[in-house]
């Protein structure tokens, strides 16, 4: 007994180290209840609801409120299967049957949780422990009706197990449920074996030892034994004394099969159990034999390396001269990597001069900010791509009058995010003038009709914000969001001729904020640039000072913009063909419109 025992502490122990079968097995599912985001229609999209998990069952509320007036749906998870949605990291979807449930957790660790807890309720429902493992033991006078239940309930029970600790447990109780019935049988044999031997007369054990063996009477002959005449109520308390009186053969019965098939029951589940866990040893030790194989493959090749002989040069063998033992091949190649390595290194060095003596980007950011150097960097690229012109890689997407559209055919991950190019010239207006409209948040919901508002986070300086934008959202679509920063800046011409150009810029750029975490909404991440460049025709004396006539202004829009979530890429190429034409126009005649009253602003 104790040996078993033993067996069962360990079999406990490796349960408790196990990944796999961990102690969330051995308890009964958490409870987990709050509010997720569940999709109700086309109409009203996204809407908070209280949702609760428990007892297997997964049911929702209007808000926490509620929850007294009744649940407003619920599903059972015993044939649910749970889908994280590919591209929306909050999302998870919840199928049962013909139910399908899109919920959305306010944060990624949020969804993991309910995905978790759903996928542990869901594998109790499936059929894994035991609902009830505290057996009890079943009186003697079981009667046949009370058998049968016994039976049933002993089979049902073993239906759900949650781990083999309790399997184990199961098996004590009905191994003691079968010795307690031996011992009853073998009381009522004890009985009816000692109430043969009063019938007849027979001696005891103990008569046998005082008469040490004697068979003879007084007079030498062999001694006979009478049969003693014992009445009825002498048998009777034999009987009583023993406990034959409470046998019931059939009641027992039905506790004997019962139990013999809660054993079986418990053994296939045991069985079970442990193929699930011979699956889950059998992948660690396939991963282990595969990463054993990496680390020697790796181990062989450095050890390969390690063992070729390495060319030591700077010996009097590799000295130039006639018995020089370089090859010419080899002399060669070693003079011409040298010269490479020469000229690159006076590249570097006139490179380092030509950065000492750069003037200073004209931004008002301190060096120390986290966004100088990405600001920088960002700014410089544009201003490369904007003096750069249209090649072969760009198709022309639309045209009208001034205004070109140019893009340039690219997806990642099956999301298009094809980069565009718009070039456009307006007259009475300077470049100066679109950037400071284009930039300044006074006027950004004036003339951008896809914002429904939007939240200044953080002034980094005071050329560059931080926004948060929340768009208008297009059915049937995902509403959008956009996180960025904004960036002014005056690029004058360096060039001592006087003949380069003259850059405004604006750079609307993506990043992240603690304060404003991915919620609902899918996440715009984009590059947008507006740089312009303005031209001056001088009038004559007899014209006067210059007009707004006299003006023209040349823009580049460059825009690189993933609108995250899934999205038909023909579509997206159609609303592109068809929107950003439509913005320039709007945008230059808002600028126009406003400025054709005020001084020149250049």
């Amino acid at each position: 007994m104790s040996e078993e025992r033993d067996v069962l502490d360990l079999s406990d122990e490796e349960d408790e180290e196990s990944d796999e079968f961990g102690a969330d097995a051995l308890q009964s599912p958490p409870e987990l209840q709050g509010t997720l985001s569940k999709w109700t229609n086309y109409i009203h999209g996204w809407q908070d609801r209280f949702v609760v998990l428990k007892d297997g069952t997964l049911s929702y509320y209007k808000s926490e409120n509620d929850t007294c007036f009744g649940c407003r749906g619920a599903v059972s998870l015993l044939k649910a299967s749970i889908q994280p949605h590919q591209f929306d990291e909050c999302r998870f979807d919840i199928l049962v049957n013909d139910s399908l449930w899109y919920l959305r957790a306010d944060t990624e660790e949020g969804r993991m949780r309910w995905i978790n807890a759903v996928d542990i309720h869901r594998q109790s429902e499936s059929g894994y422990g035991s609902e009830n493992t505290s057996l009890r033991r079943q009186g003697s006078m079981l009667s046949i009706a009370s058998a049968t239940s016994m039976s049933t309930a002993s089979t049902s029970s073993f239906k759900r197990g949650r781990g083999l600790n309790e399997k184990l447990a199961e098996m004590e109780t009905f191994r003691d449920i079968l010795c307690r019935q031996v011992d009853t049988l073998q009381s009522y044999f004890e009985a009816c074996a000692q109430a043969m031997k009063a019938m007849h007369g027979e001696p005891d054990e103990k008569e046998n030892e005082t008469d040490n063996g004697d068979q003879l009477d007084d007079e030498g002959h062999p001694r006979t034994f009478k049969p003693k005449i014992i009445n009825r109520d002498d048998l009777a308390a034999i009987f009583q004394q023993h406990g034959a009186h409470a046998i019931d053969f059939k009641g027992e019965s039905f506790t004997f099969k019962a139990t013999t098939a809660g054993i079986l029951a418990t053994l296939s589940h045991c069985i079970d159990l442990m193929s699930l866990r011979e699956e889950a040893w059998k992948k660690r030790l396939e991963k282990e034999v595969e990463r054993r194989k990496k680390y020697e493959e790796g181990y062989r090749t450095l050890y390969t390396e390690s063992k070729k002989p390495s060319n030591v040069v700077g010996g009097p063998d590799f000295e130039e001269g006639p018995h020089c033992a370089v090859t010419e091949d080899e002399f060669f190649d070693a003079v011409d990597a040298t010269l490479d390595k020469l000229e690159k290194e006076e590249e570097n060095k006139q490179q380092l001069m030509l950065e000492k003596t750069k003037k200073p980007p004209n931004i008002s950011l301190d060096p120390s900010n986290k966004f100088y150097a990405e600001i920088n960097k960002v700014v410089d690229e544009h201003i490369r791509y904007a003096g750069s012109d249209v090649d072969s890689q760009w198709e022309l997407l639309a045209e009208e009058g001034e205004m070109k559209v140019f893009r340039r055919e690219q997806e990642e991950e099956g999301l298009v995010i094809d980069p565009l190019k718009a070039i456009h010239t307006v007259k009475g207006v300077t470049g100066h003038e679109l950037c400071h409209y284009f930039w300044n948040v006074d006027f950004r919901l004036d003339w951008e009709g896809t914002l429904e508002g939007f939240k200044v986070i953080e002034w980094a300086s005071e050329d560059t914000v931080i926004t948060h934008n929340i768009h208008k959202r297009v059915w049937p679509t995902t509403q959008r969001d956009s996180l960025f920063w904004s960036h002014i800046r005056h690029v004058p011409n360096e060039d001592e001729t006087d003949e380069g150009p003259d850059y405004w810029i604006v750079c609307n750029y993506s990043t992240e904020h603690l304060q404003v975490p991915l919620r609902k909404c899918i996440r715009i991440f984009m590059n947008v640039a507006l740089v312009c460049d303005t031209v001056i025709s001088p009038p004559t004396e007899a014209e006067g000072p210059i007009t707004r006539d006299d003006i023209t202004c040349k823009i580049q829009y460059l825009a690189m913009v993933n609108p995250g979530g899934w999205a038909p890429a023909s579509v997206l190429r159609a609303v592109y063909k068809r929107e950003y034409p439509k913005f320039l126009k709007r945008f230059t005649q808002y600028v126009i419109d406003k400025t054709k009253d005020k001084p020149i602003l250049l």
